[in-house]
């Protein structure tokens, strides 16, 4: 059974997504929630799915100790980051290469870095007149939203679109397509 660990840092919807695609799969499961917000809703949405959570601090996560031990234990097929909003230390990106994918809401390379995450993402795409955004599915380096991109799937946006109704479109995307090209690229590795 393959284990899939899930960060995130919020709300917890695409961690609650990811949960119930691989509730009852055969080849992989979801096997703990890795969260830096102790206040969290992941956390809630975790718990009421039967799933342990860990809570962790940026000491814990920084250093070769908590998160790092942590994971070792558990040694997971595939790290997932569902709306987790930490760069992750050069040395956990190393001990799991290519075994740490993120999702990011635009069409990278563009609107990516620092600062680019959530609704800062939208504002800047209706901000600029894009026509098209969309979601990047792609694996972590040591740098913010640079690792190789494993898929991408966008939409249109319209003239008259604002940054909430292009986040509920990519929401919309980010539900759709994520459990799937993470269940694709465990059975590719299988």
């Amino acid at each position: 059974m393959n284990k899939i660990v899930v960060f995130a840092s919020g709300s917890g919807s695409n961690a609650e997504n990811i949960i119930k695609h691989f509730k009852n799969n055969n080849l992989s499961t979801v096997t703990h929630v890795f969260c830096n917000n102790p206040n969290a809703f992941v956390i809630n949405r975790a718990k009421k799915l039967d799933i342990p959570v860990y809570v962790f601090n940026r000491e814990d996560f920084k250093e070769k100790n908590g998160v790092h031990s942590k994971l070792l234990s558990i040694n997971p097929d595939l790290i997932v980051l569902a709306g987790f909003l930490w760069k992750f230390p050069k040395f956990l990106v190393s001990i799991f290469h290519n075994k740490i994918i993120n999702l990011h809401p635009a069409l990278l390379p563009n609107y990516g870095g620092k600062g680019m995450y959530g609704i800062h993402v939208h504002k800047a795409v209706v901000e600029n007149k894009e026509e098209k955004s969309g979601i990047t599915i792609h694996y972590v380096n040591e740098f913010y939203d640079e690792g190789g991109i494993i898929k991408q799937f966008d939409c249109n946006i319209e003239t008259t679109d604002s940054p909430e109704d292009v986040a509920n479109k990519i929401h919309k995307l980010e539900m759709t397509f994520f459990p799937k090209v993470i269940q694709n690229l465990i059975e590719k590795n299988a």
